[in-house]
């Protein structure tokens, strides 16, 4: 939803709005739990919930939701010849509900939780007149007598289902409701300031990271020269990641990437990162030589072989890169697979569904 709440705030603004989300999901899918996809009245699109499969049936849906104003919850299995359905297997669960003009204030409100980073759950109730409540960590006042469910939900990070999953008598206080959960997206610190850094904001940026590239040199550390960073410092990176850490904006799902080929900058950087347990991914830039070579000096800096092991060193996956752009690629695979556990091996020689639960 994060990804078309913006153009569905335009919309509202002069005409009412279907909105479908996947609240539920079994076995693979194409997309994720929370996936939207909007229809407005003037029938423009705005978003997918399964890449083609679904959708022809969902817009349908739509129009009969914007014309009677009742939501509807369909569920959606593996395909045949004559249902329309997921080829991949899986099961999805759509909710479709009107939204119009009234819910412009709640739906300012996440855009702005979002904006700041601020964590948030968006909590709708499936029933054929939705009731909705934004949640915030700490601020779970008594709602439908889910507030409890809903609040572990957004402490812990996941979507979910809650509330009474049948029709027994609970249901009535205790709906069936999704909530939504938006955590702040995982940052990235990329220390050092040159082609391959610029290459790998790019990428980066568009698997949702929120990326910083930190270089001591101004002459070459410039939003100008990285406009696709969220931040571009100047300052030492080592002492830029210790105020982070202490300032809490360091987490399990922070990846440091150190790209200086420099020993100035980067046994500092690396000496600092493996000082902080909770970073996710540690990597360092460079040739097998440079490798040793670091892995010498941090020794001599009073790490030991178990710490100075949690480097990804040297850095990315073995994809025949040269460019920064084919680098930047070959780093983000090495993340990607580090972060699902997976063994970054071709699709076809493996067996086994392609998206593990």
């Amino acid at each position: 939803m994060r990804d078309v709440l913006g153009q569905v705030l335009d919309l509202l603004t002069d005409q009412p709005v279907a909105l479908a989300r996947i609240v539920d999901r079994t076995g693979a899918s194409p997309r994720d739990t929370g996936a939207a996809m909007a229809v407005g009245t003037d029938g423009r699109i705005i978003g997918s919930l399964s890449g083609g499969c679904v959708e022809s049936a969902v817009l349908t849906t739509a129009a009969q939701v914007l014309l009677d104003g009742r939501s509807s919850l369909e569920r959606f299995a593996a395909a045949d010849e004559l249902a329309v359905g997921l080829p991949c297997g899986g099961e999805i669960e759509v909710f479709v509900e009107r939204l119009d003009h009234t819910d412009l204030p709640r739906l300012r409100e996440l855009a702005a939780a979002l904006t700041s980073y601020r964590p948030v759950a968006y909590a709708t109730t499936l029933e054929s007149t939705p009731d909705r409540k934004l949640l915030y960590p700490g601020h779970s006042a008594p709602w439908r007598e889910l507030d409890q469910d809903a609040a572990a939900l957004l402490a812990a990070g996941h979507s979910g289902l809650i509330g009474a999953q049948d029709c027994t008598p609970v249901a009535a206080t205790r709906p069936r409701t999704f909530v939504q959960v938006f955590r702040s997206p995982a940052r990235m610190i990329l220390a050092g300031a040159n082609d391959y850094t610029r290459a790998l904001t790019v990428a980066a940026a568009q698997l949702g990271y929120h990326v910083t590239v930190v270089d001591a040199r101004e002459t070459f550390t410039t939003p100008a020269r990285f406009p696709a960073a969220d931040a571009v410092v100047v300052d030492w990176p080592h002492r830029y990641l210790e105020a982070e850490q202490r300032a809490g904006r360091v987490d399990e799902r922070t990846v440091v990437c150190v790209l200086t080929h420099d020993p100035k900058f980067d046994v500092p950087m690396l000496v600092s990162a493996l000082r902080q347990p909770s970073i996710g991914f540690l990597g360092a830039l460079g040739s097998r030589k440079a490798h040793t070579d670091r892995t010498r000096r941090l020794r001599e800096a009073g790490l030991s072989a178990s710490e100075i092991a949690r480097v990804h060193s040297p850095l990315g996956l073995d994809l025949g890169a040269h460019t920064p752009e084919e680098t930047a690629i070959s780093i983000l695979a090495q993340i990607l697979a580090e972060r699902g556990k997976s063994s970054a091996r071709a699709l076809s020689a493996l067996t086994g569904p392609i998206h593990a639960r």
